[in-house]
């Protein structure tokens, strides 16, 4: 069998080429990098998550203890509704274009202007990380979210610059509440909440106050946006911003508080 000689086969590649709007081997690259986005996402995802599990169980082995039942935590809801209306107000200032919500330009400059001490590469993290319908720009509970994460983080305001803004002390206070109060509920020190952490947590309440299994149960799946059995963090803030009622209309936030309530 003749052999066709080599720079046949390359002139052949060649013509074969031109066909292409894009060069073929551009054209491979890009697909390659296509596939390799989503693994390159789920790898992001997974040093967040670990990063966010290490933070919760150092904040739960500080030894302090601002919680010691549910109920504790659903008294604090006035406090932590009214941290939260401040961030709101923060939402809305640095939404410059009234669109509803905060793109990557807003967000830079709102966590700068706060002075938190965060990059541009961690910033992109957690904007994706936050980005729960992945649409563009942050929602409000997405924006509070990532704002609670990048404190968590140990990325709070830097105490070295004495211009720090009030508003950024008043969040630390709100995002400490409600990280201490995630903490409270891991009773096995994980940095994730299990359904049986949360029924043991409702149960440690006094007798009159304990929650039937089935509530707890109810709460529990209303955390677990991704039906994987555990509540992260990220999930266990979007509940609480939907409880508190910073999520609802006015007849939604009623019948939050006769939910919560029963617990």
């Amino acid at each position: 069998m003749k052999e066709t000689p080599a720079f046949a086969i390359y002139a052949i590649f060649v013509n074969f080429n031109r066909k292409w709007e894009k060069p073929f081997w551009d054209k491979v690259g890009d697909v390659f990098a296509k596939l390799c986005s989503p693994i390159r996402h789920r790898r992001e995802v997974r040093k967040i998550k670990k990063r966010l599990v290490e933070a919760i169980r150092h904040t739960a082995s500080s030894g302090k203890k601002t919680f010691r039942s549910t109920n504790s935590i659903i008294m604090r809801f006035p406090q932590l509704k009214e941290g939260l209306q401040d961030a709101k107000h923060i939402f809305e200032k640095y939404d410059e274009d009234s669109n509803g919500t905060i793109d990557h330009e807003e967000l830079k400059k709102c966590l700068r202007e706060l002075n938190f001490n965060v990059d541009d590469k961690e910033i992109n993290r957690l904007y994706h990380y936050c980005n729960m319908d992945l649409q563009n720009g942050l929602q409000y509970h997405e924006f509070i979210v990532l704002l609670c994460l990048v404190f968590l983080l140990d990325a709070a305001p830097s105490r070295a610059n004495n211009t720090a803004k009030d508003e950024s002390r008043e969040l630390e206070g709100t995002f400490k509440l409600l990280v201490e109060a995630f903490a409270f509920l891991d009773k096995n020190g994980d940095g994730m909440l299990e359904r049986k952490d949360f029924v043991v947590a409702l149960n440690e309440a006094p007798s009159k106050e304990k929650s039937p299994t089935h509530i707890a149960t109810k709460r529990f799946r209303e955390m677990d946006w991704n039906k994987d059995g555990t509540v992260s963090i990220k999930e266990f803030l979007y509940s609480m911003i939907k409880w508190i009622g910073m999520d609802s209309d006015d007849e939604e936030k009623e019948e939050t508080v006769k939910q919560i309530v029963i617990w």
